[in-house]
């Protein structure tokens, strides 16, 4: 278990074998995170904050935009929806099931998936000691720099300019005591 740092879109998992699934986690403007979810030529993005899922289908080239309390209809996936809850799967056994009360998604790979996808959430092949791989084929153990490798978008890493805290009295004491040159603190 790690913290995702990276303010950047990142693969979650994906078959690199057969292309049956992708699942990547964007960033969002304001903050905000949306769960892409690629499945049998169809799409699913879904939006925790907003309660919405986006569908499009590659086959028919046709985007629906569904409330979460909709069903999602003609589609090559099975899906089932519950209150706060959306889940999503193929007959390859891919699911991906999001409980929005509780800010929690989770993706189920069937045994037929054993050791074919990476990203993430590591190789699922039950070996720990490759789950840090990055695309290139070598590991390692920084969480930053495999974080940045499984990025799928241009980011900007460059650190927000942030205007300086006005200087309040007890800092300006801190300041003569510690930084001024004649101070025997110093």
């Amino acid at each position: 278990m790690y913290d995702l740092a990276s303010k950047c879109s990142v693969l979650l998992a994906k078959d690199f074998i057969h292309s049956a699934f992708t699942v990547i986690l964007n960033e969002e403007t304001r903050n905000s995170r949306s769960l892409y979810v690629e499945m049998n030529q169809t799409v699913i993005t879904i939006y925790p904050r907003l309660k919405i899922s986006k569908m499009y289908n590659f086959s028919s080239g046709e985007e629906n935009c569904q409330v979460l309390d909709q069903s999602l209809e003609n589609s090559t996936m099975n899906s089932r929806r519950g209150t706060n809850k959306i889940e999503v799967s193929d007959q390859k056994g891919v699911s991906v099931s999001c409980d929005f009360q509780y800010d929690l998604c989770t993706i189920t790979l069937a045994g037929w998936h054993h050791g074919i996808s990476a990203g993430l959430f590591g190789t699922n092949d039950n070996e720990a000691g490759n789950e840090w791989m990055v695309p290139n084929g070598s590991f390692t153990d920084n969480v930053q720099e495999f974080t940045q490798s499984w990025q799928v978008s241009k980011c900007s890493l460059v650190p927000k300019k942030e205007k300086p805290c006005p200087i309040t009295a007890k800092q300006n004491i801190c300041k003569v005591f510690f930084e001024e040159p004649r101070s025997l603190l110093r």
